[in-house]
Formats: structure tokens, C-alpha cells, sequence
């Protein structure tokens, strides 16, 4: 059964989360793009970069994060 966040998170404690985020639609994130030929490499920077600047805004600390290549489904193969 879900939760509604303001009964899971305590404002007063330090916390640990858990953050996913995905693209879709044959959108490279980063990596080698067979279909158009071209590398996203590059933007694994630029990800990494956006991520220490949002920690300073918000006053976050990042322990640990994993920028992983696209991969496609098995239908797609």
C-alpha cells in the first residue's frame, strides 16, 4: 500500500533516498546510438555537472550516483 509523502518523510531528520529517472522513446541519454550513428558520451558531464550544481541550490549531498548507458528492450533487438 502506498503512502502519502508528508507520513514517510519526517522534515526535522536527515533522510536517504532512492531517485530513478528514465528516457523513452529512442531518446539517447548517453552512450552509442546504432539507429542514428552518433554518441552521447558527452552529456554523462553534463549530467554529472547538473547534479553537483542542484546539490548547492538545495543544500543536498549526493553519496553515491550511477549514469548508465541506454539500453533497449529485448522486442527492440
Amino acid at each position: 500500500m502506498t503512502m502519502a509523502r508528508k507520513f514517510v518523510y519526517r522534515p526535522r531528520e536527515a533522510g536517504v533516498f532512492h531517485c530513478i529517472n528514465r528516457c523513452v522513446r529512442r531518446a539517447f541519454l548517453c552512450g552509442w546510438d546504432d539507429y542514428s550513428g552518433q554518441s552521447f558520451e558527452h552529456r554523462r558531464e553534463w549530467v554529472r555537472e547538473r547534479v553537483n550544481g542542484l546539490c548547492g541550490i538545495f543544500a543536498l549531498e549526493v553519496a553515491a550516483y550511477a549514469v548508465m548507458l541506454s539500453l533497449r528492450s529485448p522486442a527492440e533487438a
